[in-house]
Parts: structure tokens; C-alpha cells; sequence
């Protein structure tokens, strides 16, 4: 029997409008990220937060110990929601994520969060490689402007690119509304 879990990746306060790698529409992830939340925490499945440290203090963002490294308000943990401490793009490289997944025999993770082009995608592929069910909650993840070769490609089509990729391959992508409705 399949067992889920939901994944919160990197919902920092560096994220927001404050902080020092602002995202487009990191508010409203956010917000949708915390439905979400919520009705995990009401259905009794497990919630597993991930915060991004660079190693280093002079990062662009997150850097250890900072403010901006925090949990955003709008999705803090409880004490018995695992933090898992990361310091590279994939979640589960050098974590402890697939041990605490393994514990509670988790089979599906749903994620949710930032950034849509890098940690978000990083997640989603090396769990359906490892062999998870994954599901992208498309409007509870943010992403930013990009540039390449003198162009500037907008988040919304950065966001977009991802979303198509990842939901070609490695996982079923839809909205809030869409899982909560489903999984009522």
C-alpha cells in the first residue's frame, strides 16, 4: 500500500520579497504550500522539511546561520516534522532525507517548493529514479528570472519549462486545488 509524504524544499526567508534571492510568486507558493501542509498534518501523513545552508558565508543567500536561511513563517515545522539540512541542489545528496522516507515506509512524496528550475527539479528526479511516486504541486512552487546568452527568460516561462519537463517524465504535476480535491 502506498504510503506519502509531503516535502517542503527550501521555503526561506531569502526567498521572499525581503530576503536576498527574492522570488516571483514566492508569497503565494508559499501560501499554497501551507494548505497543504495543513492537510497532511489533518490526514496523519508525514510532513518532511528541507532548509538549504551554503557552506560558506559569503553565498549569495542562505547563508549559515542567517536570518535568511530560516524556515518562512507561513510553513514552519512542529517538533515532530524532521528539518533536513542540505547543502547541495538535490535533496538527498549527502542527507539524511531517504533514511528519514525509509523509516516510515514512505512509497510517494508530493513537493512542494522553491526554486521550481533547480532544488525542486533536483528532488523530483532523483526520487523517480530512486524509485518514488512523485507529485509537483505546480502553484505552491516559486521560481525567478533567468538569463542565458544575453537573454532574459521570464519566471513564469522558467517556472513553466520546468513544470512541463518534470511532468512529461517524473511526476504527476497539478495544482492545490487539484491534489486537495483528489485526495479529499
Amino acid at each position: 500500500m502506498a504510503k506519502q509524504a509531503l516535502i517542503v524544499v527550501d521555503i526561506q526567508n531569502d526567498y521572499f520579497p525581503q530576503g536576498k534571492w527574492p522570488l516571483v510568486g514566492a508569497d503565494a507558493a508559499a501560501d499554497n504550500a501551507a494548505q497543504l501542509i495543513a492537510a497532511f498534518r489533518e490526514a496523519g501523513d508525514p510532513v518532511v522539511h528541507i532548509r538549504h545552508e551554503f557552506t560558506s558565508d559569503d553565498a549569495p543567500f542562505f547563508t549559515p546561520g542567517s536570518e535568511g536561511a530560516k524556515l518562512h513563517p507561513k510553513v514552519l515545522n512542529r517538533a515532530d516534522e524532521p528539518v533536513v539540512l542540505k547543502h547541495f541542489v538535490n535533496s538527498f545528496r549527502e542527507t539524511e532525507l531517504k533514511a528519514v522516507l525509509d523509516e516510515q515506509a514512505i512509497t510517494d512524496l508530493v513537493v512542494v517548493g522553491s526554486m521550481s528550475h533547480m532544488c525542486i527539479d533536483g528532488i523530483t528526479r532523483a526520487a523517480a529514479d530512486m524509485g518514488y511516486g512523485v507529485t509537483v504541486i505546480h502553484d505552491a512552487c516559486a521560481s525567478r528570472d533567468l538569463e542565458f546568452n544575453g537573454l532574459t527568460v521570464p519566471a513564469a516561462q522558467v517556472h513553466a519549462a520546468f513544470m512541463a519537463a518534470l511532468g512529461f517524465a517524473y511526476a504527476n504535476v497539478v495544482s492545490t486545488d487539484q491534489f486537495l480535491s483528489s485526495n479529499a
